[in-house]
């Protein structure tokens, strides 16, 4: 199962940083992968029921995931529950590392859903994965700055 993981220092306190990275609705403002995020439900302040549609190399990629917020420990875990891969887990982490310096760590893994590609394709999706999530990082880290 291949993997994504990306980290990104913002030069922004934590709390601005993690307003940008938990509104989740405006990332098509300021990533061109992003198509919409829209919100299903709000299970509570930290569970949430997400949709999700993004442009991966030309192709449309969607899925609806449960997103577990941790707004101390400055966590979001997801799990997809459907969607056009076979599965699209991961987790957003931030840490503080001085006052006007935050660390943001995003973390996916994926699975296609077609072992028999699986060689060919695994690695082509992984670095259009790992360009789509640095587009989001680079997306926070100018909403955070501006802000």
């Amino acid at each position: 199962m291949p993997d994504v993981l990306l980290d990104l220092e913002i030069r922004a306190p934590i709390e601005k940083v993690w307003e940008k990275v938990v509104d989740i609705e405006s990332y098509p403002d300021s990533m061109e992968s992003v198509r919409w995020v829209k919100i299903r439900e709000r299970h509570s302040d930290s569970v949430r029921r997400a949709a999700w549609s993004v442009l991966l190399k030309g192709s449309i990629l969607e899925w609806e995931e449960e997103e577990h917020l941790d707004h101390e420990a400055h966590t979001i875990v997801f799990h997809q529950l459907s969607g056009d891969l076979e599965l699209f887990d991961g987790r957003w982490a931030l840490e503080s590392e001085a006052p006007d310096r935050t660390t943001v760590v995003f973390q996916v893994s994926f699975e296609i859903g077609i072992p028999l590609l699986a060689d060919m394709l695994n690695p082509v999706a992984e670095r259009s994965l790992r360009d789509n999530c640095t587009e989001m990082l680079r997306g926070i880290e100018r909403g955070s700055i501006a802000a």
